[in-house]
């Protein structure tokens, strides 16, 4: 299974704490693990899925793509809900 991530994604993650980046980590492990597992958008996000996971007292959102083989997955965002779709349909 191939992992790309888009510039957005790698300038998020940089900014997070190690602990953050830990639980991110175990997010993409279960992703990896199975693919379809996320929600799928519809409308302007139509091929996009969406996981929700939960870090100390907030939800967190992993927005990805899975290609039509299921060989590669391609993490696109992250972040808590406040504002995440709208920035994530300019994207």
């Amino acid at each position: 299974m191939i992992i790309l991530v888009t510039p957005r994604f790698s300038r998020t993650v940089k900014k997070i704490l190690p602990k953050e980046k830990e639980s991110l980590d175990q997010a993409v492990s279960v992703i990896i693990k199975s693919p379809k597992i996320g929600e799928i958008k519809k409308g302007d996000l139509s091929g996009t899925r969406v996981f929700k996971y939960r870090f100390l007292q907030q939800q967190m959102l992993l927005a990805y793509s899975v290609s039509l083989d299921q060989t590669k997955i391609v993490l696109m965002s992250y972040g808590t809900h406040e504002n995440f779709y709208r920035d994530l349909k300019k994207y």
